[in-house]
């Protein structure tokens, strides 16, 4: 019951990145650095285990960026035809590489970091991987038709990595998909469709991310535009609770999320972000537990799995492990007082 989880990334120690910033280029290389994202992955999944969690997650350790770590190894892009794009429904713009012919996956991309994980803990190990939405809507296509054939594509590759990481003992596949909270009408007409696309045939758990995104300036700026209630997953949350995945995040610490909106979600676990990820503030277990409290008025106490909002790699490593530890003891915290 109250099984912890984190949604996303976890920040990577200064000697093998640029701390508190999203995306920093390696310090290390070749070896050292494979031996580096190594170490850095054990300390963490050694955190969670002390800290508690249930479901622990490699932090993506060993990528630079959540979506790009899995398309650095796909045929089929061109890394040096950067096309100016706006992400995210024009929230920021940036260069991206280019799709230029028929996405192929060549080999596992992720199995030697599977493996290791694996190796070094026995307790349930979740794995995450981009959307097809979000992978569309972080490089620019130049080959298919439509951008929807492009994510189908994409799910394709997905499903394929997936299956064999599902094989190599991963007990949860979460698939990041922020771009379904910019771009609502698309995910209803053809964003679930790829997801499931993306998930099909998996006999692990699976499960969606979406949220508000990092706690950066872009972030933030967007959410002070977006009044006094979030209700974008009202949109999306009907569909998204008649799609095959099993479970879906919400972002509840510190937002305006209406936590009726869970009810939406009436036959689908439900990831509640209980550690907001835009504050340097380190939750207590009281107010984790309280939390989870509220979100119980909405959906069953056995349905509910506490994690992080988002990713909390652009946090500082201090304050990181502080939330992990809060997630943990809070959910345990939970456990002795709600049920």
């Amino acid at each position: 019951m109250f099984e912890a989880t984190l949604a996303g990334s976890l920040p990577k120690p200064d000697w093998l990145a640029e701390p508190e910033k999203l995306w920093a280029p390696w310090r290390l290389e070749g070896k050292e650095l494979e031996e580096g994202k190594r170490e850095a992955t054990y300390e963490w999944l050694k955190i969670q285990e002390e800290a508690g969690i249930d479901i622990l997650s490699g932090g993506e350790q060993f990528r630079v960026h959540f979506v790009h770590g899995f398309l650095e190894t796909i045929n089929g892009i061109d890394w040096e035809k950067k096309t100016k794009m706006g992400i995210r429904d024009n929230r920021y713009t940036v260069e991206v590489p280019t799709v230029t012919g028929k996405v192929s996956r060549p080999r596992s991309i992720h199995g030697e970091e599977v493996k290791f994980i694996r190796a070094n803990t026995d307790k349930k190990i979740k794995f995450t991987l981009p959307g097809p939405m979000t992978i569309c809507d972080t490089i620019a296509n130049g080959f298919y038709e439509t951008r929807p054939d492009m994510a189908i594509a994409f799910a394709e590759l997905l499903n394929q990595e997936a299956r064999e990481l599902e094989n190599l003992g991963v007990d949860t596949i979460q698939f990041d998909e922020p771009a379904f909270n910019a771009f609502m009408k698309d995910t209803v007409e053809w964003g679930v469709d790829a997801l499931n696309a993306a998930q099909e045939g998996l006999k692990c758990k699976t499960a969606v991310h979406i949220c508000y995104g990092y706690g950066i300036q872009e972030n933030i700026d967007w959410k002070n535009t977006l009044g006094d209630q979030w209700r974008q997953y009202e949109e999306i949350f009907p569909s998204l609770n008649r799609s095959e995945i099993d479970q879906v995040s919400l972002e509840c610490a510190n937002s305006r999320v209406p936590p009726s909106l869970m009810g939406l979600l009436k036959d689908k676990e439900v990831m509640v972000g209980v550690i907001d990820v835009a504050s340097l503030d380190v939750e207590t277990p009281e107010q984790v537990a309280a939390i989870i409290k509220d979100a119980m008025q909405h959906v069953d106490a056995e349905r509910l799995l506490p994690c992080t909002n988002c990713g909390l790699a652009p946090l500082p490593m201090d304050v990181s492990v502080g939330k992990v530890q809060a997630l943990g003891a809070g959910a345990e915290f939970a456990r002795q007082s709600l049920l």
